[in-house]
């Protein structure tokens, strides 16, 4: 009697079906993060929902060029140039994949080349609205206590969100002033913060330690448990709706704010690389350029060669 052989069905939910499963077991093998996962599958399942109504093929070993081409330029129309640039090489990766797999015998993004992002300048946060946004936490509550913590760290330290979300009891040295942080590609560093956000810190923990969440291990409590890196966002959010602020603000703008402020008063480029965790000059140079023209301005009125002659 020949051997059954159970059908193999695509999961619901799942762009490409069984290959795409299988792919998201290679970039697990390869400790790849959970949010890159997440960023992968969104660009795949676009993919197929551009694909559908136009009777583009969905089957992966069936997907050409020309197909990709359109999506993207669809992409292109209706996304910025930086989201369409990341689904180009979120579907890059899988069909590099596919090639390396032996599913097919050339990727057919071999020759395409990624959608160009235009360089936008980082914004930052003016000291006005710094000012309202930690005023809004000056209450003795525990959400007041903990939030001013929160927003003073992301000012003091430039940590990225998940970076802040993910801090434990363990990690923060009051007396040495930093906390160890877990960052991109598990690297483990010390950021230092001031003798301000040490008190911010100190205020919170004496009251943390009367919360009912108290034995959990991580930094940031609510009535919930942890406090998740898209806690951390709607904390932000919150305040700045009771701040007043008409302008977005994002937790990933503190981190701008820092780097301008650090360049700003003087500081190292070398000591704000370790700070911030960049191994490379790239994002150094694209943080540093957001008010590169307001500093050589004032630096200019420091060092401008007729005054000092004027004044020899």
């Amino acid at each position: 009697m020949a051997e059954i052989v159970p059908l193999r069905r695509q999961p619901q939910n799942v762009p490409f079906g069984p290959l795409w499963e299988s792919f998201e077991r290679s970039l697990e093998a390869e400790a790849a993060k959970p949010k890159t996962l997440v960023t992968y599958r969104a660009a795949a399942q676009k993919y197929v929902e551009f694909a559908g109504p136009r009777n583009l093929p969905v089957d992966p070993l069936q997907v050409e060029r020309q197909h990709l081409e359109a999506f993207i330029s669809d992409h292109l129309r209706t996304y910025s140039p930086a989201t369409a640039a990341n689904r180009f090489r979120a579907l890059h990766r899988f069909f590099g994949w596919l090639a390396d797999e032996g599913e097919v015998s050339l990727s057919p993004m071999a020759r395409m080349k990624a959608p160009r992002v235009p360089e936008k300048l980082p914004e930052v946060l003016e000291v006005d609205a710094i000012r309202r946004l930690l005023h809004t936490c000056e209450g003795r509550t525990f959400d007041d206590r903990r939030d001013a913590a929160i927003l003073s760290l992301l000012l003091d330290t430039g940590l990225r969100r998940t970076e802040l979300a993910d801090l434990t009891l363990d990690a923060v040295d009051l007396r040495a002033h930093t906390v160890k942080v877990m960052g991109k590609g598990d690297k483990e560093r010390l950021a230092p913060f001031g003798a301000v956000s040490a008190r911010d810190l100190d205020r919170y923990l004496r009251m943390r330690g009367g919360h009912r969440r108290r034995y959990l291990p991580f930094l940031w409590i609510g009535p919930r448990g942890k406090v998740t890196s898209s806690g951390i966002y709607q904390i932000v959010r919150r305040r700045v709706g009771m701040a007043g602020l008409e302008r977005k603000v994002w937790p990933h703008l503190f981190r701008h704010t820092f780097a301008d402020s650090w360049l700003s008063a003087g500081g190292e480029e070398g000591d704000l690389m370790r700070i911030a965790g960049w191994t490379t000059r790239s994002m150094l140079d694209r943080y540093g350029a957001a008010r590169a023209g307001a500093r050589a301005r004032e630096a200019h009125k420091r060092l401008s060669p007729r005054d000092r002659i004027e004044s020899q």
